[in-house]
């Protein structure tokens, strides 16, 4: 298959599937769930889904385990919405890209204030040093 038509199947089914989850019902599923990425196999059998949750990776496992669950009515609901003739298998898999962003943000800004902290100091003279 053209590259073009997966990378098109991968989006249109990463936006059904952000569509999909807020309709979910089950208390596993974080409110916050975010898909990150879609893979789909070049013969349209598998679709890998990547999600993550901004409470951390324990809530995003626990999220992962609900979908799992809810994969039957989540690929109905994608073959309705999509129209296709086969709707691709699919595996949901814990991502923590969103919290580890989070970190990695926090840590940056608590070196800015650093740095603004010593552009204050007054810079030493060559007579100083």
């Amino acid at each position: 298959m053209s590259g073009h038509r997966i990378d098109r199947i991968n989006e249109d089914i990463k936006r059904e599937l952000s569509a999909i989850f807020r309709n979910l019902k089950d208390p596993r599923i974080s409110s916050m769930i975010t898909v990150l990425r879609v893979e789909v196999t070049n013969d349209l059998s598998y679709a890998t889904i990547h999600v993550s949750t901004v409470e951390g990776e324990d809530k995003t496992a626990e999220s992962v385990k609900g979908l799992k669950s809810a994969k039957g009515y989540i690929r109905r609901e994608l073959g309705s919405a999509l129209k296709l003739r086969h709707v691709p298998e699919l595996r949901f898999v814990a991502d923590n890209s969103i919290a580890y962003s989070a970190e990695i943000n926090k840590i940056l800004r608590g070196l800015d204030i650093r740095h603004d902290e010593d552009e204050n100091e007054p810079m030493p003279s060559d007579d100083e040093e």
